[in-house]
């Protein structure tokens, strides 16, 4: 599953380069990860976690990000589900649902991921 999410994901970030892009120490970026502001996985071939660098916009994480994935995990999707989900092109979108929320679209895009639970 994770190699489908790589195709889908075109940049990713080892959490040390996530650290330094947000000017911020690793610990914060693991308290990132916890607080679910964001979504590691393994990727590569090396195996190292890393996130999506669409997570970034303007030197920060994407402020709609927490929410909308507190709003996917509550609709019982998994880590690697919801990234798949955030960035599988979607034509009614003209693009994918994260390429929605960089755009500060987040409305409808947490309507969408509600619908999801039903």
């Amino acid at each position: 599953m994770v190699s489908n999410l790589e195709n889908l994901v075109a940049e990713w970030l080892p959490l040390p380069d996530l650290a330094e892009a947000l000017d911020v120490s690793i610990k914060r970026v693991h308290s990132l990860i916890d607080e679910r502001a964001i979504i590691a996985v393994r990727v590569g071939e090396r195996n190292i976690r890393s996130v999506p660098a669409a997570f970034l916009l303007d030197g920060a994480i994407v402020d709609s990000l927490k929410g909308t994935i507190s709003v996917l995990k509550d609709s019982g999707y998994e880590d690697h589900e919801l990234l798949v989900w955030l960035f599988t092109p979607d034509e009614s979108l003209n693009g994918t649902p994260m390429d929605a929320l960089r755009a500060g679209r987040k409305t409808e895009i947490r309507r969408r991921a509600q619908a999801l639970s039903w």
